[in-house]
């Protein structure tokens, strides 16, 4: 007899992922129907028109096929040849060979001294785990938290369905945290005590807590304050931190800035508070999401924790090595003064201006429908607008009704978490200029008329 679905274990079944979910299903059908659909359901950058940054596949090219170094040397410019050289030497056989099970040293290196400038603190290679983009490294993190049914990780909600998808499948208990919407989604420590002491009283015992900075899919952006006082909740209660900071190249309001959990920690010479800390080369304005490319970063962890992490980490061998090129590519970009600088600098900054000219203009044009709300998108990808909806109807009813009448594909609030009684979606900003034009457009007529 076959398997049958009766045979997979409660916490498989269980386990969702809102993102792709029955809606991106039915848009991929209508899709194939012929009808036109414009994908605001995960961010995806290279799927919605934006071009992969050249200084990055000149270097994987060259990497994937070294032979190009000499044959087609005057294709390249020659700090790109020479940074090819560098990691091939780095790699000792290439990139179609495991590395060592933490990732290539040459580029670990290089990633601590990204860490260390961008900080103002030290940053140890033996400390980072390259992975097979920040996804990898949460699910690592969290399966080290949790070892029993009745452990917790607090969660932010609204958060990214690939902590609460993890947390089921790995059988543990999910405590959400409400992040305040009416302040521009910032964490409030009294929501976070509120949160824990509930979670307490029924039993569960809390690991960590989990923060999105800059948010997916709020699109806010903690200051200092904000970071600090998270972690002395953390301190005070026990607890790791687990840093989603994939997001931190995306800010888009002068007055803010990404501070990482890492400095502010550095700064108050925290030593009792674990940190695991994520980035990856899928979003900020590479969108190199295919090549599947990040690192962990792991702080206060005693010495045979890490060997644990590294046990696990040895499991899957190594992250793939086009990833791990791609990351160093991130975090050591051409410098002023070689070649490829003011390309790279252009290109560059071309994406973040657009996205931060999609930002405003979806914002302000949600706002501009009677019946949605929708907060500034300081940062990430993304905007999180509150619906009012007819008596009896979901979000989940709305974003169906919204994909079949005009071809916009979102994610009903419901899979991210929301304050009962509300309701919201989740779009990308990411679609060119023209398509959220369209979006805004097609939304204020169906939303009208919605019933």
């Amino acid at each position: 007899m076959t398997i049958q679905l009766k045979d997979l274990g409660k916490a498989v079944l269980e386990t969702e992922y809102a993102v792709r979910g029955p809606i991106v299903a039915r848009a991929q059908e209508l899709e194939r129907e012929g009808k036109e659909i414009i994908y605001c359901n995960i961010g995806n950058p290279q799927t919605l028109e934006q071009k992969p940054l050249t200084y990055i596949r000149q270097l994987l090219a060259l990497c994937q096929y070294p032979d190009l170094i000499t044959q087609g040397a005057s294709l390249f410019p020659a700090d790109v040849l020479e940074t090819a050289r560098k990691i091939l030497a780095g790699t000792k056989h290439g990139v179609g060979a495991y590395s060592e099970s933490k990732g290539v040293r040459f580029i670990r290196e290089a990633v601590a001294a990204f860490i260390q400038e961008r900080d103002g603190i030290p940053a140890d290679p033996e400390a980072i785990y390259l992975t097979d983009g920040a996804s990898k490294g949460v699910q690592t993190a969290l399966r080290i938290l949790i070892s029993g049914p009745n452990d917790g990780i607090m969660i932010p909600i609204p958060q990214y369905p690939l902590y609460s998808a993890t947390i089921t499948l790995y059988e543990g208990k999910q405590v959400g945290y409400y992040l305040d919407e009416a302040h521009d989604w910032k964490l409030s420590r009294t929501m976070l005590e509120e949160s824990l002491a509930e979670a307490k009283r029924f039993g569960v015992n809390v690991k960590a807590i989990c923060v999105i900075n800059p948010g997916n899919p709020t699109g806010a952006v903690l200051d200092r304050e904000n970071i600090a006082m998270i972690i002395d909740f953390a301190k005070a209660h026990g607890l790791a931190i687990l840093a989603d900071e994939v997001y931190q190249e995306n800010i888009y309001l002068a007055q803010d800035r990404f501070t990482s959990f890492a400095k502010v920690m550095g700064e108050q010479g925290e030593t009792e508070v674990s940190l695991f800390s994520f980035h990856s080369c899928s979003k900020g304005f590479l969108g190199e999401c295919g090549q599947r490319g990040g690192y962990m970063e792991i702080r206060n962890i005693p010495a045979d924790v890490v060997a644990q992490i590294t046990k696990l980490q040895s499991v899957s061998l190594c992250a793939n090595l086009t990833g791990q090129v791609a990351t160093y590519a991130m975090v050591r970009p051409p410098k002023a003064g070689e070649p490829s600088h003011a390309r790279y600098t252009e290109e560059r900054d071309g994406i973040l201006s657009t996205l931060k000219e999609r930002a405003v203009l979806l914002a302000g044009g949600l706002n501009s429908i009677p019946g949605i709300q929708c907060n500034t998108v300081a940062g990430a990808m993304y905007a999180f607008p509150k619906i009012t909806l007819p008596a009896g109807r979901t979000d989940a009813d709305y974003a169906m009704a919204l994909l079949e009448q005009t071809g916009i594909c979102v994610v009903p609030g419901s899979g991210f978490g929301q304050i009962p009684g509300t309701a919201h979606f989740r779009t990308t900003i990411l679609p060119p200029t023209a398509k959220i034009q369209k979006v805004v457009e097609r939304l204020a007529t169906f939303h009208a008329s919605y019933k």
